[in-house]
């Protein structure tokens, strides 16, 4: 709606009296925006599941290389696009970058109605799909700077929890769409799948067009720029000299990279390890936990400290990953397959949880650090510091952290493929999760840690030393 040149939440007054309602409107427009940019990320998630039974010839290496290309090339764009908002503006961004959704949404409404699109359309299609990856890293750099620090977890855990839930929003609606002609003629022709079976699979895509017009036609109109966000990449490049930043990419890799991975992964490893159960009826249900999760347990970062909440994350994780690899080893039983389920959705519940932690733990970690790091910065100019390398980290690193959407698909059919079952794919992550302990407990939450008498509330972040 504008570009505001006086900001500042941390003023109490002013928050209470302009800033609060600005910002929520600018939150509540962006959450929509991002939701729809997670269903086309994950879109293949199910598409790639269905393709076979439609007739198109791919092996099953090949499947779990188009469920794995959106979180490849969407990890790249978020490295990009982390950096974009204070660079272009926040409400400019989020429309063009909202309005990019609409070529993957057409070109895969129009490449799977043709049985002999060749594979190497699919790949350019899945490349694409990640242009709905990107958006999350403007995105949460760009909400991070509209709340004061005491709501900035809570913030940002909505901005991205409820976001998120386009994961289990596309796995729970593309089901049901692709079964009837919802756009009559105009939709195109029905596949035949297996017997009498029609699917439109074409829906995949265009059921979201009219969302995604919507959506961009809101951020234009109704969101703000701060003119203070404004940062040249020269100015949030010095993130890439800060040590915190590397720590926190390995930490939210653990947990957003295995929230994205599973999700691109959950449905064809269900598909493939329990054939004779419709799991697709189902697996929407793991994301729908973890965005869940993640949007209703930031206040508990904000009061217990995010160092403290992610520690236990990780422990969590590896339980759930020694029950999946338990529950595999048994899967000719009966029951197996529930147990299967039943560790994913421990793994996604503890993936949204530490979503939000590490969230919560980054400005925190910059406000504490930034009296070392830039000792010759008055105060009011060393929060503001904080504030802009904050949001340049917490972009950034959701865009390593992206890379899990790529990596974890493809583990498993590498493990598939070599070992004959994806069990070396999961004591892989189960390793990395117990690494990820060892650096939450070493730098932040031990005695002397980072973050541990700050998350006490025995010494101040404005003030407090580096470890």
């Amino acid at each position: 709606m504008s570009a505001i040149k006086d900001w500042n939440v941390d003023d109490a007054k002013f928050w209470k009296s302009t800033g609060k309602a600005v910002a929520n409107r600018n939150l509540w427009i962006s959450i929509p925006a991002l939701l729809l940019a997670f269903v086309i990320w994950m879109v293949w998630s199910v598409v790639v599941a269905k393709l076979p039974a439609v007739g198109f010839k791919f092996t099953t290496d090949e499947l779990f290389w188009l469920a794995a290309m959106p979180g490849l090339s969407g990890a790249t764009l978020r490295i990009f696009y982390s950096f974009m908002p204070p660079i272009f503006g926040g409400r400019l961004w989020t429309t063009l970058s909202t309005a990019s959704l609409l070529v993957p949404a057409f070109g895969i409404g129009f490449a799977v109605q043709n049985p002999h699109t060749p594979y190497l359309m699919f790949l350019v299609l899945a490349l694409l799909c990640g242009l709905g990856g990107g958006n999350f890293a403007s995105s949460m750099a760009n909400i991070s700077f509209f709340f004061p620090r005491a709501e900035k977890g809570n913030a940002l855990a909505l901005n991205a929890g409820l976001g998120n839930l386009g994961v289990s929003v596309g796995q729970f609606v593309i089901p049901l769409v692709i079964t009837t002609g919802v756009f009559g003629a105009l939709g195109g022709e029905p596949l035949q799948a297996a017997g009498t079976t029609k699917l439109w699979l074409q829906n995949a895509g265009f059921i979201w067009v009219p969302f995604i017009v919507i959506s961009a036609i809101a951020a234009w109109f109704g969101m703000d720029d701060i003119v203070s966000m404004k940062a040249s990449f020269a100015a949030q490049a010095v993130i890439f000299k800060r040590k915190h930043n590397w720590l926190m990419c390995w930490l939210y890799t653990g947990t957003f990279g295995s929230f994205i991975g599973y999700s691109a992964g959950f449905p064809l490893l269900a598909k493939t390890e329990f054939p004779q159960v419709d799991s697709l009826k189902f697996v929407f249900l793991g994301p729908l936990v973890g965005a869940l999760s993640r949007s209703a347990t930031g206040w508990m970062s904000d009061k217990y400290g995010g160092g403290r909440v992610t520690f236990w994350t990780f422990i969590l994780m590896i339980l759930g990953v020694a029950g999946v690899l338990y529950f595999l080893g048994i899967k000719d039983q009966d029951g197996a397959f529930w147990g299967f389920f039943a560790m994913f959705i421990v793994l996604f519940f503890a993936t949204g949880v530490g979503n939000a932690s590490t969230f919560q733990m980054i400005p925190a970690i910059m406000r504490t650090e930034m009296p070392r790091l830039e000792p010759g910065l008055s105060l009011p100019a060393r929060q503001k510091q904080a504030e802009m390398e904050s949001a340049a980290i917490i972009g950034f690193t959701s865009a390593i952290a992206a890379y899990g959407a790529f990596f974890i698909p493809k583990a498993y059919g590498s493990s598939i493929s070599l070992t004959g079952g994806p069990e070396f794919a999961l004591w892989t992550f189960m390793i990395f999760y117990a690494s990820c302990v060892v650096i939450t407990w070493g730098f932040y939450t031990r005695r002397g840690g980072l973050l541990h008498d700050v998350e006490r509330g025995t010494l101040p972040t404005a003030s407090a030393p580096s470890a």
